[in-house]
């Protein structure tokens, strides 16, 4: 039996995870046997829906209990501290959207895993949501020379702005152009900001990117749709989470401890934080000129 640690409990993504593993068992031989945070009513509701055994009050503390773990902490400028005692102790982990913040704490974690070759997992869902194979098929639209991805994103959001939701436009379109390798300091990113709406313009791999936020609220909420425009026609789609949208990712991560190989390499784990550190470096340029 491997066993699975969780930190970041407050994210919704962890009910899914453990109904997955536990009440589902749709990865017979992977289980959750330990929480992280303390003993706070969520970890408590959780212990009892999941049959999970131990709750220890920080991430450290999952070490001697688990073989893996899944950091699902909704800030992920958190994620560096939260995944490096794991990560330092050898163990696979899996760090859901954002991978991080910065390209700093990016470099860190990777870092982090090469040393003692833990497998290190980070991907957004909709990098497996079937429009995403149409998109970048070229078959009907020819060469591509520009890509929109449109959905919510708040510059202001309390979990490190855009990063919380924008990690996803970056990801899609990432796996769109067939994952290029964005090196830290080779893309520039042209940002205006009008009410709710954000809208950023790259360029990536030779193709013209925009990227358009627009902030959620009680009342709406904008889905994720891709544009990919090509020279010999225009491929739309609306990027579709089902149920059990989160259901591949942990696919992923359970095929990467059964095998000890990860399925992204160093590049594409940072490639992302790389483009959204791009994007929220212009806004903060925009925000501090008089």
């Amino acid at each position: 039996m491997r066993r699975i640690g969780f930190i970041g409990t407050e994210n919704s993504h962890t009910d899914h995870f453990l109904r997955f593993l536990n009440t589902e068992q749709r990865h017979p031989g992977f289980r959750v046997v330990a929480l992280a945070g303390g003993r706070t009513e969520r970890n408590e509701a959780l212990r009892a829906q999941g049959g999970v055994e131990h709750v220890v009050d920080d991430p450290a503390g999952l070490v001697p209990l688990v073989d893996a773990a899944i950091v699902s902490t909704r800030d992920g400028a958190r994620h560096r501290d939260q995944a490096e005692p794991l990560l330092a102790a050898g163990l696979p982990v899996l760090v859901d959207k954002p991978f991080a913040t910065t390209v700093d704490d990016a470099v860190a974690m990777l870092d982090a895993a090469e040393k003692t070759s833990a497998v290190l997992v980070s991907c957004s869902a909709l990098r497996f949501v079937p429009q995403i194979a149409d998109l970048a098929d070229d078959a009907g639209r020819g060469a591509l020379r520009q890509l929109s991805i449109v959905g919510p994103g708040d510059p202001d959001s309390e979990y490190s702005g855009l990063f919380f939701y924008g990690i996803h436009h970056v990801e899609a379109a990432l796996e769109i152009l067939g994952n290029p390798v964005v090196e830290p300091g080779s893309v520039t990113a042209s940002v205006t900001r009008d009410g709710d709406t954000t809208v950023a313009l790259l360029r990536i791999a030779g193709v013209a990117v925009v990227l358009t936020f627009v902030v959620p609220d009680a009342g709406h909420r904008v889905p994720f749709h891709a544009t990919a425009t090509g020279v010999d026609g225009v491929v739309a789609r609306e990027l579709t989470l089902g149920r059990d949208y989160n259901a591949p990712a942990l696919t992923r991560f359970v095929t990467a401890v059964e095998t000890g190989r990860a399925p992204a390499g160093r590049e594409q784990l940072l490639s992302p934080v790389v483009v959204l550190s791009a994007v929220a470096d212009a806004l903060a340029d925009q925000r501090e000129r008089p």
